[in-house]
Order: structure tokens, then C-alpha cells, then sequence
């Protein structure tokens, strides 16, 4: 696994990668993508997969349920070698491999088609029951924005999580605080989450979403029989100033001059 350092080192790659992308394509949500990109980073330097072998029957599994932050799961699986960068230019393009949302037939190292939020998730209830079932040792990671939390079948899936006793299986809330039509307090509060996911009966674990030691500490916890809860504090557009903490910034069209303002703020690295 790379140290904290090398991952940092990614991660600006990753957010200079999803600027590129969305520049290009034209359209796109920039917002979402900065946000879960560190956890994304994490995940993929811990996680059990292999680049040559996609399609791994005992690989890990990543189910992207808030699939709109696709920019950041391409970005993520080009830099582990999935596929080459050459694929950025054509995002959101009709015929090309990386569509705005997830696509596995279309994309080597994607588990799950996901978009309508929170079917994501319960997908990735089933893919942990296969795994019980036929004795795989396989884990999956469902990643949720918290927007997404409004959406009742997201509850359906944490009931059949607990009833199953999938502790195969990690939900990670990328709570940027913040979805469309703005603050998620605002349109509709979600209340005491932690709270929420204990009294379902999940273990859950608090992280700051931007810190990669608290983040590869709470996706190594496990409890026998119990499914685990992440809830990742992060920041929406997180590494570009003007597009942090921005409801706008969701699904804003990245401009010529947005484009080179915040590849200035991402210079660095390698």
C-alpha cells in the first residue's frame, strides 16, 4: 500500500484529471467527484484488485451509488492502470468507454452500472449476500452521497444489510453537506445519521473524508455478523477554492476560465 504521502500525491493527479475530463467533455458534476476523491484513493490502494484481471472472481467489489461522481472513479482506476488516460477525452461521449455515469459493460474495473440513486447500494446488497452464499471472502464497498440518503430504497438495503448480517459489506457516506438544489439540511434533513445506522444496527465509524490516515483506519474496521457504516466528512469541490462548499458546483459546465483557475490551485505534485 502507498504511504499517506503518495496518496496525497494522487489524489491532486486524480482532481487535476476530473477538471481535464470535465473540461473536455463540456458537462459533468464537478462537485461530487472532488469530494469523494480522496476516499476513492484510499479505497483503491487498500482494496483487493488486479489491473490485468478486471473481472477477478474474488476482487473486492466498489459500487460508485452516487454514480454522477463517475469523473472520480475513472480518474481513480486509470491511475491503478485500468485503462489509459487517452479514454478522459472522450467522457460523456456517445460510443466512447466512459459514459457520466458508470457503465461495467462498457468500462474495465466498474462492478455495477449506477446513476438512480440508491439502487447502487442495494446492488451492492446482493453482490455481499452472493459472496455469504457461495463462500466467497470478497468485501463490498457501497460509496452513498448523503443527498442520496433521501431516497427510501437506500433504507430498504440497510434493513436487508443488517437482517443478512452482511459484515462483508461497507457503506461509506461521502457527506459533503450539500446535493442540487442545495443544502441537504435544508431540503431535507437527515437527522442524527450516526444515530440512524446504529439503531439499524450497523457498527459505525466517523472520518474526516480528507484524511488519509482516518480514512484507512475506519475501511479496516469489520465486526463479526455486522455490517459497517463510514460517515466521511468531506467537502463538496474539495482542492478547488471557488467550487468548495458551492451547491452550484454540483453540476456546473467547467469553463475556459474555470478550467484555468483551478488547474493553477492544482499544480504540484507529480
Amino acid at each position: 500500500m502507498k504511504s499517506y504521502e503518495a496518496m496525497e500525491e494522487e489524489a491532486l493527479a486524480v482532481r487535476r484529471d476530473i477538471i481535464e475530463m470535465l473540461y473536455q467533455a463540456g458537462s459533468g458534476h464537478p462537485g461530487g467527484s472532488l469530494s469523494v476523491t480522496d476516499i476513492l484513493v484510499c479505497l483503491y490502494n487498500r482494496i483487493r484488485v488486479d489491473e490485468k484481471q478486471p473481472d477477478m472472481e474474488d476482487r473486492d467489489r466498489v459500487v460508485l451509488s452516487k454514480g454522477h461522481a463517475a469523473p472520480a472513479l475513472y480518474a481513480v482506476l486509470a491511475e491503478h492502470g485500468f485503462f489509459s488516460k487517452d479514454a478522459f477525452k472522450r467522457l460523456r461521449k456517445l460510443g466512447g468507454m466512459l459514459q457520466g455515469h458508470p457503465d461495467m459493460n462498457k468500462t474495465p474495473g466498474v462492478d455495477v452500472c449506477t446513476g438512480s440513486l440508491g439502487l447502487g447500494v442495494s446492488t451492492a446488497c446482493g453482490i455481499a449476500l452472493a459472496g455469504k452464499v457461495r463462500k466467497k471472502d470478497y468485501h463490498v464497498y457501497a460509496i452513498l452521497g448523503d443527498g442520496e440518503l433521501q431516497e427510501g430504497i437506500v433504507w430498504e438495503a440497510m434493513t436487508a444489510a443488517v437482517h443478512h448480517k452482511l459484515d462483508n459489506m461497507t457503506v461509506i457516506v461521502d457527506l459533503n453537506g450539500l446535493q442540487i438544489d442545495g443544502p441537504v439540511e435544508k431540503v431535507m434533513g437527515l437527522g442524527n445519521l450516526k444515530g440512524k445506522f446504529l439503531d439499524y444496527g450497523f457498527k459505525v465509524v466517523e472520518a474526516d473524508g480528507h484524511d488519509f490516515a482516518a480514512l484507512d483506519a475506519a475501511i479496516a474496521v469489520r465486526e463479526n455478523g455486522v455490517p459497517v457504516c463510514i460517515l466521511a466528512k468531506t467537502v463538496k469541490g474539495k482542492g478547488v477554492s471557488f467550487m468548495e462548499n458551492q451547491a452550484g458546483w454540483h453540476g456546473q459546465k467547467v469553463s475556459g476560465e474555470d478550467y484555468k483557475n483551478a488547474m493553477e490551485e492544482l499544480k504540484g505534485g507529480r
